[in-house]
């Protein structure tokens, strides 16, 4: 399959930062690499986010991705957690600036939308929709892999939309 456009798909987090890069190319998909970044809980916040930027720089080195696409983030009761996942963020933008790969940012819902066709799906819905799509014999673990792949999947199909209404 001649590479339309890498993407490397990011469900940030600070404990866990899940991961997934596919190649899409004339409306197929081929899993290139999916996982995680994991923090020690015993490092303190600061070396937990250094951590996820020095894996990410990794990645991005390793796989050079035309994209990134992450998932928005949206709390409604614990803001501690918003704020600290949020500064995550950050340093996942910082790596892909930093590196010259393009952001593209998705909302659950858009998610959702692109990888079952319904909004409001459920997380197993999303992730049945993903390993079939991608034809992966089971859906990855931990969850925030198998987010990341969904997110990779909804930008190859947003951007195949833009691109066709721009012609």
């Amino acid at each position: 399959m001649a590479i339309n456009e890498r993407i490397l798909g990011i469900d940030p987090g600070y404990a866990i930062v899940g991961y997934g890069v596919v190649d899409y190319a004339k409306a197929q998909f081929m899993t290139v690499n999916y996982g995680a970044i994991t923090t020690d809980s015993s490092s303190t916040f600061e070396q937990r986010l250094c951590e996820i930027y020095d894996d990410l720089c990794e990645l991005i080195v390793a796989y050079k991705p035309s994209y990134m696409a992450v998932e928005r983030v949206f709390f409604t009761t614990n803001q501690k957690t918003a704020i600290d996942v949020s500064q995550a963020r950050g340093v996942i933008l910082l790596a892909a600036i930093k590196h010259g790969v393009q952001i593209a940012e998705y909302t659950p819902l858009q998610v959702k939308q692109s990888v079952t066709g319904y909004g409001k799906a459920t997380k197993s819905q999303v992730q049945d929709m993903t390993k079939r799509i991608l034809n992966l014999a089971a859906i990855p673990k931990p969850d925030d892999t198998a987010d990341a792949l969904a997110i990779a999947i909804c930008h190859a199909h947003t951007n195949i939309s833009r691109r066709r209404m721009l012609k």
